[in-house]
């Protein structure tokens, strides 16, 4: 079974899309990436997960880049974007083509969407049934592909929530790897990008925690090693609701405004992350002594009720 080596230099990484400002859960997501490195002397990576090339722009991308850094913190290496890799990902596409692991995807939106709206149990949306499994590959198609996820749940150790047994086919069915407009998809691109980039740990939110088993499988499927997972509790509202629209634009440019200073945002981040006692402004080289996974509250966190 496909692992990180303990002996590997931690590295961890973030990697937003460059769609629109970071938030709240987006910069404290980064916070806990790099505090974790830090804390035991890793390399931190930056991303821009730009190869959705009719949402993504790069001034947003740019400006992401600014927030973080205002912040405190930068990539140690130079910042790597989707888009300028897209021979990578063909390379590894095609691999997983010749082992016979992908078929043609036909379903529109309208079809995608109305499995999706059927009644199913369980949260989140439905997985892809596999309605056209057993497709050909045919040259010149221009069909969607998807990867055939092989039978069987998959064990693996959350930092933050511990041990975890999921079926891939349950949560998402076979993920779409290549779109129909020729994009290539989310779960091919981070996959290939944390393997080449020797990503060791990965942080993200609780709400990508059901993806987790099925872009373990196409690590083993593409022979790269597995990092670590650790999911974080989301971002809400005072009383504990889902963000609203006004609530969730909250960045760090709109905090200043609202004079929440930038030491302010830290120490509060900080505080939920567990590295302070109390929300007290401080600096983020500031807060690595604190951190600990040990520490990281595992449920949500609700934003000071002055900050709305």
């Amino acid at each position: 079974m496909p692992s990180s080596s303990p002996s590997r230099r931690p590295t961890g990484r973030f990697a937003p899309s460059p769609t629109g400002i970071l938030h709240l859960g987006n910069l404290r997501t980064a916070l806990a990436s790099w505090l974790s490195v830090r804390s035991r002397g890793g390399t931190w990576i930056l991303r821009m997960e730009d190869v959705d090339t009719t949402r993504s722009r790069r001034a947003l991308g740019e400006a992401q880049i600014r927030d973080l850094a205002a912040l405190g913190m930068e990539s140690d290496v130079p910042v790597l974007w989707q888009s300028d890799r897209v021979e990578l990902y063909r390379m590894a596409l095609a691999r997983l083509e010749r082992a016979g692991l992908l078929y043609p995807c036909q379903c529109s939106r309208k079809d995608l969407a109305l499995l999706a709206a059927a009644p199913h149990e369980g949260d989140g949306l439905r997985p892809y049934p596999g309605r056209c499994r057993g497709a050909e590959l045919r040259g010149g198609e221009g069909a969607a592909l998807r990867f055939m996820l092989p039978p069987g749940q998959v064990a693996w150790v959350d930092l933050l929530l511990g041990s975890q047994l999921d079926d891939p086919m349950g949560l998402t069915g076979d993920p779409l790897l290549f779109r129909r407009d020729g994009c290539y998809a989310y779960h091919l691109t981070v996959v290939v990008d944390d393997g080449d980039q020797g990503v060791s740990e990965v942080v993200r939110g609780a709400d990508l925690r059901s993806v987790t088993a099925t872009q373990i499988r196409l690590q083993e499927a593409l022979d790269l090693p597995r990092p670590g997972y650790a999911h974080l509790g989301l971002v809400t509202s005072p009383d504990g609701s889902r963000l609203g629209k006004r609530e969730g634009a909250l960045g760090v440019r709109a905090l200043v405004e609202r004079g929440v200073g930038v030491r302010e945002l830290l120490g509060w981040l900080g505080w939920s992350l567990g590295c302070l006692d109390s929300p007290v402004p401080c600096l983020a080289e500031e807060l690595i002594p604190g951190f600990s996974w040990g520490r990281v509250p595992t449920g949500p966190v609700a934003i000071p009720m002055s900050w709305r």
